[in-house]
């Protein structure tokens, strides 16, 4: 990302809108602003081997693995407003197990774009089951979205939920509950 031609269009944008770029609280916003859309995008420049990092082992293990409640942030690609939450993730090792902060990276990796929750949720899934080898992958995510929540209908206490399921977590039924019992067991 050019964080110079990126805080030139926020300064052009800010002048668009009305306000003076040059006014004390302004001064330095473009700047933060490019600085802030660089980190809240930065899934474009991520490298998805860099963020495995070869953190798959080798297990025995052919359990359900669940790692939930793991923080969203991302921005809506409609508005550019973000979107966050909690994702939650299960999978049924075959041979091999990733390393579990891999799972939050991964989370990280496809939030950190332009995105709509529902291609989210099965970028994760997908990743999870290609990167692990696993039998079956179930995610879920339950997000609140700025775009519902300040502009257009302003409804503040609407959550969206979505869910991806793949393989065992697909195909069988039960696979499916244990994983949705797992993941609403509370604290």
């Amino acid at each position: 990302m050019n964080k110079e031609r990126v805080s030139q269009l926020i300064k052009e944008l800010l002048i668009e809108i009305g306000e003076d770029p040059h006014r004390e609280g302004l001064l330095k916003t473009p700047e933060r602003v490019a600085e802030a859309y660089r980190f809240l995008t930065s899934g474009y420049s991520m490298d998805l081997k860099e963020i495995i990092n070869d953190a798959v082992f080798e297990s025995e293990a052919n359990n359900m693995i669940v790692c939930k409640d793991i923080e969203v942030y991302s921005l809506c690609e409609h508005h550019m407003l973000p979107f966050f939450g909690v994702c939650h993730i299960g999978y049924i090792a075959k041979n091999k197990v990733l390393g579990v902060s891999k799972l939050a990276r991964i989370v990280d990796f496809y939030s950190r774009r332009l995105q709509i929750q529902e291609r989210l949720t099965a970028e994760i899934a997908r990743t999870v089951k290609d990167e692990s080898g696993a039998e079956g992958v179930g995610v879920v995510m339950e997000c609140r979205h700025m775009c519902m929540m300040m502009r257009g209908v302003q409804k503040q206490n609407s959550s969206m939920l979505t869910s991806t399921v793949l393989g065992s977590f697909h195909s069988s039924v039960a696979t499916r509950e244990e994983f949705m019992s797992l993941i609403s067991r509370q604290k």
